[in-house]
């Protein structure tokens, strides 16, 4: 099999697409995050677990709006949802904290911007497969 029909096939499979999607929704709420993150590490003195949960949240509530008009094409209940999508954007919050404080402390990482990437990796495939199976689970 070539691998022009292997990738045809694969994305013909609405799983893949989602992910994909997903994924380049997920671009565009990194770019907010490391924006929002940026911004107030260079005008703040806050810690790094706040800078790093402020702009988790802001880049998550962008997230929210493209994933559910986009990528799921979703017609549920919006604000049950909205808070859905909270709830699994804090459980993917508490991975990257953890992920972060591990980096920095045990790990003694100390090149925020490389703590940061890791840490909002890190709840990646979480976000996406309770997203899909919970939060947006009527369009499956």
């Amino acid at each position: 099999m070539s691998q022009a029909s292997i990738v045809s096939r694969l994305t013909q499979r609405r799983g893949v697409r989602q992910f994909v999607k997903f994924g380049i929704v997920g671009a565009s709420g990194l770019a907010v995050n490391l924006l929002v993150f940026t911004l107030l590490q260079k005008t703040t003195t806050l810690p790094f677990w706040l800078l790093f949960s402020i702009g988790f949240m802001v880049g998550g509530v962008s997230n929210y709006f493209l994933n559910r008009v986009w990528t799921f094409r979703s017609d549920g209940h919006a604000a049950r949802e909205g808070v859905q999508f909270l709830i699994v954007s804090f459980c993917a919050l508490l991975v990257g904290n953890l992920t972060g404080w591990i980096l920095k402390g045990p790990l003694a990482i100390h090149h925020d911007h490389t703590v940061w990437f890791l840490s909002t990796v890190s709840g990646m495939l979480l976000n996406f497969f309770a997203n899909k199976y919970w939060t947006f689970r009527s369009v499956l």
